[in-house]
Formats: structure tokens, sequence, C-alpha cells
């Protein structure tokens, strides 16, 4: 097999490889998230959440080929046996780009989701403040969660950045690829690819446990074995981040909880509770002058949600994210859509499309709506005193 399906670097012209960088310089151009790139269609590309053509040319199957072993090399024998390849792309200084290459009915696809090489800060992305109390953390698990290209990774990179310019700590991260790529300052890094630097994340998770780390990222909690090692690396000492596809807190937690059998599950809620330090919830929604935002729920632990995960109370979580924010800078999705709402970054419309529950939401908007007209009445009837 590997025989057979092995590239002649020196039999391709890489025209298409030339090609690609055009489309992706004109998708940083008008500030897309995603390229598609699939036989038999047009180009096309993901911008502010919608797709669009990104150019009329039509790669052919043979074109798609081509480019598959233009970008891929030695590894297109890894494509034809694997169906599908992870690697990543480096346009220019400024942007590298995460890369799925695969095959699907009418030939060969490929994805490209846009990843800045200048590392985002805290600030720079607006994260909730209680993000900065999430750094300064010794031990413990904190998960950002959301669906694909809610930008998780872009969270996660802002506090990994965050800390390596604060504290003096040994960092490891294991990721599948590797999208930000860290340089040592306060902290040594050491980032690892799965496929690459690693067979997989359980094992690279445990190997880290022997390598000294303070903080160990692990990209993504895919199964029970990861989640399993993840604990035990908070129990032990260590601070762990990683991501889940959920779309809330509640979410969250019913999930790391129901990956286990369920004569395992009591024990499971002991150990969650006792190492969950937060969960950063967030989903992308479009801002009114163009672009998007990301609207965040917040969930921090406090005596209150421990109970709730031990007692196997999840659906009360939301509520307590509700009650908590004073106190606890918790906060749920739907209040996070407000906020952006009462600062005018989103209209009453997105709010309303994006909402947990559409109706209270509505029915605050429109409270808010009727407190501003009656505040705005009221200046008018104010007349000036007669001197």
């Amino acid at each position: 097999m590997e025989q057979d399906f092995k590239v002649d670097v020196r039999t391709l012209t890489f025209e298409m490889t030339r090609k690609l960088r055009g489309y992706l310089s004109s998708l940083v151009q008008k500030k897309g998230s995603d390229l598609h790139i699939k036989s038999g269609s047009s180009v096309k590309g993901r911008v502010f959440g919608d797709i669009i053509e990104i150019s009329s040319d039509i790669v052919t199957k043979e074109d798609s080929l081509t480019l598959a072993k233009e970008l891929l090399r030695s590894r297109f024998v890894e494509l034809v046996e694997k169906k599908s390849v992870d690697f990543t792309f480096k346009l220019d200084e400024y942007y590298n780009f995460r890369v799925n290459i695969f095959f699907q009915m009418d030939g060969i696809s490929c994805v490209f989701r846009a990843i800045p090489t200048k590392i985002p800060t805290i600030s720079s992305l607006k994260l909730p403040n209680v993000v900065y109390d999430f750094c300064s953390l010794n031990r413990g698990l904190i998960l950002v969660t959301g669906p694909t290209g809610s930008g998780k990774t872009t969270t996660l990179a802002s506090i990994i950045n965050e800390i390596n310019q604060k504290r003096n700590k040994h960092i490891i991260t294991i990721e599948d690829p590797i999208e930000f790529i860290f340089k040592d300052n306060k902290c040594i890094i050491n980032q690892r690819s799965v496929g690459q630097d690693a067979l997989n994340f359980s094992d690279a998770l445990r190997a880290a446990l022997r390598e000294d780390p303070d903080i160990i990222l692990v990209g993504e909690l895919r199964d029970m074995e990861t989640i399993e090692t993840a604990m035990h690396a908070a129990e032990t000492g260590h601070l762990v981040l990683s991501t889940l596809h959920t779309m809330d807190a509640k979410e969250t937690i019913n999930r790391l909880i129901n990956m286990f059998p369920g004569n395992e599950q009591n024990r499971v809620k002991l150990s969650l509770a006792s190492v969950l330090q937060g969960v950063l919830s967030q989903r992308l929604v479009k801002r009114v002058d163009g672009g998007r935002v990301a609207a965040i729920e917040v969930l921090v632990k406090n005596a209150r949600i421990e109970s709730l995960i031990l007692e196997g109370r999840e659906n009360e979580i939301t509520d307590a994210l509700k009650d908590g924010g004073d106190t606890y800078k918790t906060k749920t999705f739907d209040q996070a859509l407000l906020d952006l709402y009462k600062k005018k970054i989103i209209s009453k419309k997105e709010a309303y499309l994006n909402a947990s529950n559409r109706n209270d939401l509505k029915l605050q908007m429109d409270m808010l709506e009727d407190v501003c007209e009656d505040s705005s009445e009221f200046k008018i009837s104010i007349k000036k005193p007669i001197r």
C-alpha cells in the first residue's frame, strides 16, 4: 500500500498550492474564518458565520487530488489509509491554518481554519474578568466549551499567554494539531502534537505527569480514559485546561459524568466536584457593526455548585449561575446575551435567536426598552427654569 501511493515530489508543479495561497489571502482580506475546497465545486469560505464564494474557480477531482499530494507529500499514504488527515499550513508570518483533508463521495475536500500567529490576549478578546482569576490557580480543572468554530482554542491560547507573561511555570500542551505557537517567556512551554509527537491524548497526558508540569493543556477531552487521567492530574496538584463540544455548563457536567458507566458515576461526581474550578461556555454571535463576538456563560466553583454536582442536580446549575453573579462572577448564556444587547453590540433579533430561553430573554429585553423609553420621556418633559 505504501509503495503504491508514494508521492514523487519531483513530478509536482505546486501550481495548486500557489492558487491555494491566493484563496487563503482572499479569505483573510474578507476577515473569514474557514476556507472550503471541494471537488467539483467553486471555492467557498465562511465569513462572519455565513458561507460565501471566495473564487468562481471550479476545483476538479484531479485538482483536489493534486493539491492533497502537494500539501501532504509523504503523508499522502496516511490520507489513503485513514481517509482524513489533520495538519497545519503556514500562509505567511501573520496566519497559520489548521487543515483537514478528507475523502468524500465526489473526491477530496479540504477545510482550512484561520489561526492568527499573533497570540491573543484576554483583554483583546474581551473575555470576562474572571478569566484572570483562572490564570492564577495552581490546581484544578478549567474547561472551555462550545460548538465547533466558537473560538475555544483562541480562548485557551489567551489564558496560556497570560500565564506565560506573569508566572514562572512549566506548561505542557497536547494538541491535534498545534495551532498557536508559543515562545517561552516566564514559562517553559512544551507543545506536543498528537500523531507527530504523541500517539494519542490519553498516552500523552499520562506521560505528561512524569514530565514535571505545573499546567497541562489537553486539546480536547474525547474519551473516558482522557477524562479520567485529566481529573487525576487535577487532583494531584496540576492545573488542567481543556475543551468539550458542549453548549453550556449544565450540559458539560452531564457529559463528563455520563461518559462513565452507571456504577462509577458517584465516584466521578465526587472527583469532579472536587477538581472543577470553572467552565467557560461560548458561542459566537453576529455584531451589529459586522463581525462576530463571543457570548460567554461563566461557571465558577462555589459551595452551591459543588453540592449540585455531588447530588446529581445538574439541571439546577443554570439557576445557580444566574443567582451568583454578584458574589461569584458567574453568568448564564442568556445574561451574557442581554449584556451584549445592553451595550448595543448585538441586535435584539440576534440575542433572541441565540437564547437558551427565548421567552425569558425577550421579556427582559422588552422591559429594558420600556425603562429606556420612560427615562427618555422623563428627560424631555423637564423644562429649564425661567431666570
